[in-house]
């Protein structure tokens, strides 16, 4: 197996590196991580030449314009056609140069903001997601739909996953744009350093299921070899490890040993309340699967960003 990873310099590209290093890849297996210093995979010529470079048997495709909240709100229009041309020309290169399965990631904001809880793999498509990011979910749900397409027409096996809030080492830590996990340990680092309160945008109130990126990884080696469904499948920690922002700023403050004040700044928006997700259907396959505990992932992310600021913050 040759096996091509897009977007692999990026945080779950980079678990899965280190999973495979660190004793979970095969013999047969041969892994080749690109960024986009290697290929812009918005250009269909790049992106044909990257495939006939590289002849990959399977690919687990990350690549994404990737973005929190704020980012989103700003950029649904850019979200939504860089997505669509990335994700084409993908599945398409793959498609065309035989590639024998494709695993491509999707994200829980894909399902309809209007939906009853928990949320599971056959209700992507019950109506609109929600509009603080409406661009991005679009363009990830459009995956779904031409992993069938490849499926019906020309049986192929192209499938994907749908991953709760993932974090982790090599995370985006930015403020302005980075998800909330990474931007709260940014801003304690920085509330610590000047000894000034922390400052969490909105209520504290909207809760998440966030998964650890060494374990996202170890799930998607899995898929790889053993799932075989076109139809995608969630990703995530059980519906009672979901946490509120509050909790979360709270292990975060606990990991980075930050004794100040939290502050909720209310003018600032919550996005969705909840996105609650079943991971029933992984359940049924990996009943034994264990799972990191969310304050002991959140110590190691602290930990890695602590040692590796100056990077880290870019």
């Amino acid at each position: 197996k040759r096996i091509l990873v897009t977007g692999g310099t990026g945080l779950v590209g980079r678990a899965i590196e280190k999973v495979v290093a660190d004793g979970e890849g095969r013999p047969d297996e041969e892994w080749i991580f690109v960024s986009s210093r290697d290929a812009d995979l918005t250009s269909s010529c790049e992106t044909k030449a990257l495939f006939e470079r590289h002849k990959p048997t399977h690919v687990i495709h990350l690549a994404a314009m990737v973005g929190g909240l704020f980012k989103n709100l700003r950029s649904n229009l850019d979200f939504w056609r860089t997505n669509i041309h990335i994700n084409d020309n993908v599945l398409q290169s793959a498609h065309e140069s035989g590639v024998q399965k494709v695993v491509s990631c999707l994200s829980t904001c894909i399902f309809p903001d209007k939906t009853t809880y928990p949320i599971d793999e056959t209700m992507i498509h019950n109506g609109p997601p929600h509009s603080s990011n409406f661009g991005y979910s679009y363009a990830k749900r459009m995956i779904d739909v031409q992993n069938r397409g490849y499926s019906e027409q020309h049986g192929r096996c192209f499938t994907a996953v749908i991953p709760t809030n993932v974090f982790g080492p090599h995370d985006n830590f930015s403020i302005e744009d980075g998800h909330v996990l990474p931007g709260l340990i940014h801003k304690v680092y920085l509330a610590k350093q000047s000894g000034s309160a922390l400052t969490v945008w909105g209520t504290g109130k909207p809760r998440r299921q966030f998964i650890y990126s060494l374990d996202l990884a170890r799930l998607f080696l899995w898929v790889l070899r053993e799932y075989d469904e076109v139809e995608p499948i969630i990703l995530s920690v059980g519906e009672e490890d979901e946490v509120s922002i509050r909790e979360a700023a709270e292990a975060i403050a606990e990991a980075m040993e930050f004794r100040g004040e939290l502050v909720f700044d209310t003018t600032k928006s919550d996005g969705q309340f909840k996105k609650t997700a079943s991971n029933a259907k992984l359940r049924q396959y990996l009943p034994e699967f264990q799972f990191t505990p969310f304050r002991k992932a959140v110590k190691e992310t602290c930990a890695w960003f602590n040692a590796n600021y100056a990077n880290a913050r870019k």
